[in-house]
């Protein structure tokens, strides 16, 4: 079941740029080996991520040799990799073989202050060199705008200007520090649209929670790509979701996405434990309870239309829908498991159980099975 957007915003899809073999493998504490990357670039191919930034050559041969790796595949996906404005990193870049790259460049204040002095001159400078060589190897280039949400707009349009001048392919709004709003995120980035100098695309973090829906207000105002990261691993408190901002797209923007559940489902659990990170029971798309339903209201809804209160179905990502049976369940929960055992129960003795399986689930802190449903019951019949 799938719900039409407010903001309809016609034939255009939006881009996935996938960083979780860049921006994913910052988070403190990961570090994937080849084999790892190997399998999340195949899967997120496979998965519908348009673009892949799969590393950053300047850090050295091993991650070169990756990189060459990963770009032999020949995946469908463009692949490009993280880059910092200097004519060392683009060089390390194209020794791999990449078509494609992240140029980035500070636009606050703050960090033109760590990495130019200050001097912003300089760092136009930089900016001419590095991108009129790029582009002269023929690569898509596309700016990234480190750090733009503490930034003033009026700077990040004459970065976009020289950027356009050189032949820049894309600009990247960096929400470094993942500060922003998503009203904000909508007037800045239709400010920007409102331009028409370079296509822009979203990069947002967590630090407020706010990641996927600030990613998402940057489509709606006029970007037309954005960067996820999968189980949004990243810095920190980490970036938008690939898989929540899959769903979003297919579900909430009528995008024509197809989802394969297995492929989902494999690609979630292999990030998760390439990187040590497990997932939370309950989160978005991939959470193991997800379609858990113990509510007596919301249990006795969805048995008897399973659109009541879900917003898809848990086969469109692997999950299988569940009624345990625990504190609030009610009488249509208890029903269902007795007659899955074949049992046809008694009304009156299932009033009188339910009072006990709240007792017995609060006492130990965890729901009932149904062979202790069934023991309840017929201890309670021979009564």
């Amino acid at each position: 079941m799938g719900f039409a957007h407010w903001a309809c915003k016609g034939a255009r899809m939006a881009i996935i740029n996938d960083t979780t073999l860049r921006d994913g493998e910052q988070a403190p504490y990961v570090a994937f080996n080849t084999e790892e990357k190997i399998r999340i670039a195949t899967l997120l191919d496979a998965c519908g991520a348009d673009e892949l930034e799969i590393g950053i050559a300047a850090m050295g041969e091993r991650e070169r040799d990756d990189i060459k790796e990963l770009l032999a595949l020949g995946l469908g996906a463009r692949m490009m990799t993280w880059n910092r404005m200097k004519m060392e990193d683009l060089d390390a870049s194209l020794s791999c073989g990449v078509r494609a790259v992240d140029l980035s460049v500070p636009i606050s204040d703050l960090l033109i202050g760590v990495k130019f002095r200050g001097d912003k001159n300089a760092m136009f400078r930089e900016m001419e060199n590095v991108l009129t060589a790029a582009k002269r190897e023929g690569l898509f280039v596309c700016i990234g705008g480190e750090d733009s949400s503490r930034g003033d707009i009026g700077f990040i349009r004459e970065v976009m200007e020289l950027g356009r001048a050189c032949g820049a392919d894309r600009f990247r709004y960096c929400d470094t520090v993942g500060i922003m709003t998503p009203t904000q995120t909508y007037g800045t980035i239709k400010t920007l649209c409102g331009y028409d100098l370079l296509p822009i695309e979203m990069h947002t973090h967590n630090d407020f929670g706010l990641a996927n829906a600030n990613a998402l207000s940057g489509i709606d105002a006029g970007a037309v790509s954005m960067n996820t990261t999968v189980i949004g691993l990243g810095e920190r408190a980490g970036n938008a979701s690939f898989e929540q901002v899959l769903m979003a797209l297919r579900h909430l923007y009528g995008e024509a996405r197809s989802i394969d559940p297995v492929k989902i489902k494999e690609l979630v659990s292999t990030v998760a434990s390439a990187a040590n990170m497990p997932l939370l029971p309950n989160a978005p798309v991939v959470g193991e309870r997800l379609f858990s339903h113990e509510s007596g209201i919301h249990a006795d809804g969805m048995m008897k239309d399973s659109h009541a209160y879900e917003p898809y179905e848990a086969e469109e990502v692997g999950c299988v829908r569940e009624f345990p049976i625990g504190k609030h369940s009610g009488s249509a929960t208890i029903r269902y498991h007795l007659e899955r055992m074949g049992i046809i129960p008694d009304t009156t003795i299932l009033s009188a159980l339910l009072p006990k399986i709240r007792e017995i689930v609060t006492a130990r802190k965890r729901v009932l099975e149904s062979y202790e449903l069934r023991s309840l019951y017929q201890e309670a019949v021979c009564l």
